[in-house]
């Protein structure tokens, strides 16, 4: 909640956004969904938002060569 009115990142309500208020802990995951993760647990999940994150870099750059090809 940007304005921390309740009403969610985009006024659809709590638990609607991302989970990075105080609500998701900072964790990214929600209110309804807030855990507490191991060591071991939160490595692999920071691994595999890595891996995710890289693929969708490697997707923008190559759409940005597309477009800067069709100049």
């Amino acid at each position: 909640m940007p304005r921390f009115d309740g009403n969610g990142p985009l006024g659809y309500g709590p638990g609607t956004g991302r989970g990075f208020g105080p609500c998701g802990g900072g964790m990214g995951y929600g209110a309804r969904y807030r855990r507490f993760y191991t060591k071991e647990e939160e490595s692999e999940l920071l691994k595999e938002e890595a891996e995710s994150l890289a693929e969708e870099l490697k997707a923008i750059k190559e759409r940005l060569g597309q477009l800067e090809d069709q100049k």
